[in-house]
């Protein structure tokens, strides 16, 4: 709420309850990461961890200082940079139990993929021969593709520049939330991908769809226990269905759309990195739309822990709130 081009305390307050809430789920990604560590043959080399390590305690650290020793705290740069370090916490924390996750090696589900693609008259190898032959189409599918990660830093300097910090935190949220779930449902449900299930592959001269190939070296090795010795800097995507650059593409737009001049904008450079998805990640098109509801799921969940969380002790919460600075 606005008064006189200020936010009201109530909403920085209730913004700040669910940035700390969203270290339960972040204590419990860490938990199960430990656990996954202890209990199964997956080490991680410890030097990959220290640069991402690094950075995610520099962003943090910023904030708790901000909060509880700066007599004039600005609220705008601390919701951005301690939501900033959640974001990237996330992966950290997730990408190994992608790859313990991967490991369960379930039977492949492809020719159920391709059979719920023709059930919606979509074909991937027409869809791919279309995109290949233009080359102005291409090299857009190659950029649009590889948009996933500047929004990890855009969203928290919009929403938190704009000062909406609670739907920063419920974005945070959501994003944790859908990373989890196509984690459970990847592993539930894996494939190999389309360009491996069709034998189709590019001509390395005009196009190589690199996180795919990626994908395709680490992914069987993964399954097969030749895999077990994790390095940050040489982790890849391993998730086929649901696609979670369909999830995140959804995400952003939905945390860009009220911010004036850019929602529009997202909404175009999101629905690109969707359609270039099957292309760039070697996705069947079931796989954008189950990411897309996952999206639409883990925002409800957000919003519906918001709302529990700031019903649950409001009196309480008026102790833990930032000071705010209109400024």
């Amino acid at each position: 709420m606005r008064r006189n081009g200020t936010i009201q305390q109530p909403e920085v307050t209730a913004a700040w309850r669910l940035f700390c809430c969203n270290w339960v789920m972040l204590g419990g990604m860490s938990l199960t990461l430990a656990a996954a560590l202890i209990f199964t043959d997956f080490s991680i080399v410890p030097g990959s961890a220290l640069k991402p390590a690094v950075i995610v305690a520099t962003y943090l650290a910023y904030t708790y200082y901000s909060r509880r020793w700066q007599k004039k705290p600005d609220t705008r740069v601390a919701f951005i940079l301690g939501a900033t370090g959640q974001i990237l916490l996330i992966p950290v924390l997730m990408t190994p139990l992608i790859y313990v996750a991967a490991a369960i090696n379930l039977p492949l589900q492809d020719t159920l993929f391709n059979g719920l693609d023709h059930a919606l008259g979509l074909d991937w190898v027409a869809y791919f021969n279309f995109i290949y032959h233009r080359y102005a189409l291409l090299y857009a599918a190659v950029i649009a593709y590889g948009m996933i990660g500047w929004p990890i830093f855009a969203v928290p300097i919009a929403l938190g520049w704009t000062r909406q910090y609670r739907r920063l935190q419920e974005f945070t949220l959501a994003f944790g939330i859908a990373l989890v779930v196509t984690t459970v449902v990847a592993a539930l449900l894996p494939g190999i991908g389309t360009y491996a299930f069709y034998n189709v592959f590019p001509d390395p001269k005009i196009f190589t769809p690199g996180a795919y190939m990626d994908f395709l070296h680490a992914y069987p090795q993964v399954r097969d226990g030749s895999l077990r010795v994790l390095a940050y800097s040489h982790f890849t995507g391993l998730i086929t269905f649901p696609s979670f650059h369909a999830a995140a593409a959804a995400l952003y737009v939905w945390a860009f759309w009220p911010v004036r001049r850019l929602g529009v904008t997202m909404l175009v450079v999101n629905l690109a990195m969707m359609a270039a998805t099957p292309i760039g990640g070697g996705h069947y098109f079931f796989d954008v739309i189950a990411g897309i509801a996952i999206a639409a799921g883990s925002v409800l969940a957000a919003r519906a822990i918001g709302d529990w969380v700031n019903r649950l002790a409001p009196d309480v919460a008026s102790q833990q709130t930032l000071s705010h600075t209109a400024a």
